[in-house]
């Protein structure tokens, strides 16, 4: 099973990058395969990655939509995607 890490800070201090690494680096075993991470103000996202059904990098987290207007990290697979 893959690894996810998360901060929020709601009393708005930044997330140091530096803190979410650390975090990542105790969940390493959970995801030997690919690590990818997101900070934005006060949020930072991280996640280590298991590669069983797509070994290929379309596979890379975290996730943005098109516009790039949203971020998403999860475990698990898409189903009847377009």
């Amino acid at each position: 099973m893959c690894g996810i890490a998360g901060i929020i800070h709601f009393d708005q201090k930044q997330v140091r990058e530096t803190e979410l690494a650390a975090m990542m680096r105790e969940i390493k075993h959970r995801g030997p395969d690919d690590e990818g991470s997101f900070t934005d103000g006060s949020l930072g996202l991280g996640f280590v990655r298991l590669s069983i059904i797509d070994l290929s990098r379309a596979g890379h987290q975290p996730m943005f939509s098109h516009d790039e207007r949203y971020v998403m990290i999860f475990n698990g697979e898409i189903f009847n995607y377009i």
